[in-house]
Parts: structure tokens; C-alpha cells; sequence
């Protein structure tokens, strides 16, 4: 393939094909090492790290390499290849809710995103444990296991389901705790699943509605942001208070801004 090729030229499609090959290995990794999988590498106060990231992550940082032109970001390995062609980088979290899968939660991701710059081309969130290939091309459409998928029609905050969740990098002071309540309060449920990427492509999907985290690192939410916005829903990108941090609040793009503002506020805009 020819290393100065750009999604302009070639199709944005061209680019998701090797996009799900390479979840679908990741997805494959995870069930060739099984328990060895789940032993943790790292643990910190919030966190864990365990074997399956970095099993992942090498798998699919050498198929991608092989596949395409473009540099990766990933959350094991960091920055990986020299910025060009158009701008065009991989996100990847090679998975996306590790303590999830590290304690047998069901509920965890393959996340692997293209964007351009800080804008997101396309994206898949591929779930190991319901074989649910979330999928979508911004501009173009979102995909459930190859079958079109659209946002849910609800319109009114108090009929909303939100997914949230306390991230790596959370503020986990008073005031801004309060501040988090008083965000979701009027919300009909709130649901934490454990995983960004996951939640994102729910609202996708529309089995939610409404997605909001702040601090949460970038290739959590990358691949989910793109296949929210190919579903047809809304996601504001803002940065966090430390690096490759973000706060994202994404919708299924029938809410009023003004019932969003409050989640995705920065200390700045509230001042």
C-alpha cells in the first residue's frame, strides 16, 4: 500500500475494512490467553493494568502497521509512527474496561478509531463477550454487525438514560462531586457500565441516550465519538484538565443544548 495515501483520496470505507479485521484480532487474542489474560501487570489507586492490554495492543499495533499509513496512539504504547498523511492518526485502546475483564464484568471493548486531527473519520467498538461489532463512517452511517443502527427519538432529559462513569483522572473533591450530581440529577436513570467505549456505541445504538464523562482519556472515547456521530447523534470533544484528557458528552442529538451544558462545562465556562 502506498505509504502517502489519505482517506480523501481513497475512501474512508477503505480504511474501516482493516479497522474491524484488526478489533476482530484483538478480540481473538483476548480468547487465546484466557485466564493469563486477566492477571494484573500494574495497579495503581483507580486502576489496573493487566496482560490482555498489552497482548492486544501488539497484535493490533502490527496488523494496523502492515494495513495502513498512519501513525497509532495507543494507550499502552503511547505515540507510535511520525504525524502526516492529512493528519490521519489510529486511536486505539486495546481494552477498553480491563477491570471489567480482569473481575469477569462482562462488560468490556476492542476500541480502534481513525481520525483526522481532532476530528474522528471512523471507528469500531468491538464487544469479546456479546461478539457486537459497533461500526460507523461519520458522513456516511453506523452499523450493528453490518445492519444500519441509528440513535434513539427520545427528547426530554427526565425520559433519558445516561451512561457515566469516574474516570483514571477524576476530581474526586467535594465541590466537584457536588457538581456532578447536580449535572445528572434530572436524569430517569443513570447507568456506569465500566467502559466509555461501550457506552458510547449504547447511545449509538439507541439503547441510551445520553454519555458524559470528563477526564477520560482520548483513545477511551475515540472510537465511540465516530461511531456516535456516524449514528447520527451529537458528541461535544472538550479538553481536560491533564494531557490527553477530554470531556465528551455525546447525545442521540434530539436533546436541547441547554439540557446538556451543565455536563460538559469547563471550570472556565462555570467561573
Amino acid at each position: 500500500m502506498a505509504k502517502s495515501c489519505g482517506v480523501t483520496q481513497l475512501g474512508a470505507d477503505r480504511f474501516s475494512y482493516p479497522s474491524k479485521r484488526a478489533a476482530a484480532l484483538g478480540v481473538r487474542t483476548l480468547g487465546a490467553h484466557g485466564a493469563l489474560g486477566r492477571s494484573a501487570r500494574v495497579v495503581a489507586r483507580h486502576d489496573v493494568k493487566i496482560a490482555a492490554d498489552a497482548l492486544v495492543d501488539r497484535a493490533v499495533i502490527t496488523f494496523l502497521t502492515r494495513e495502513s499509513p498512519f501513525p497509532l496512539l495507543t494507550e499502552e504504547s503511547g505515540m507510535l509512527g511520525e504525524s502526516g498523511a492529512g493528519g490521519l492518526r489510529w486511536i486505539i485502546d486495546p481494552l477498553d474496561g480491563s477491570f471489567n475483564y480482569s473481575r469477569q464484568i462482562l462488560l468490556c471493548a476492542v476500541s480502534i478509531a481513525l481520525w483526522r486531527d481532532d476530528a474522528p473519520v471512523l471507528g469500531v467498538v468491538h464487544d469479546p463477550v456479546r461478539n457486537e461489532v459497533f461500526s460507523g463512517i461519520v458522513g456516511q452511517g453506523a452499523w450493528l454487525n453490518g445492519r444500519p443502527m441509528s440513535t434513539s427519538g427520545v427528547r426530554r432529559t427526565r425520559d433519558d438514560v445516561l451512561c457515566t462513569d469516574f474516570p483514571v483522572s477524576t476530581d474526586f473533591s467535594a465541590g466537584a462531586l457536588g457538581a456532578f450530581v447536580d449535572g445528572v440529577r434530572a436524569f430517569k436513570k443513570i447507568r456506569l457500565l465500566g467502559t466509555a467505549a461501550q457506552s458510547l456505541a449504547y447511545v449509538a445504538s439507541g439503547r441510551t441516550d445520553v454519555y458524559a464523562e470528563r477526564d477520560i482519556k482520548i483513545w477511551d472515547v475515540a472510537a465511540g465519538v465516530a461511531v456516535l456521530r456516524a449514528a447520527g447523534g451529537k458528541a461535544i470533544v472538550k479538553a481536560g484538565r491533564q494531557p490527553m484528557t477530554r470531556i465528551v458528552v455525546g447525545s442521540n442529538g434530539r436533546l436541547p443544548p441547554a439540557a446538556l451544558a451543565s455536563l460538559s462545562a469547563t471550570p472556565e465556562e462555570t467561573a
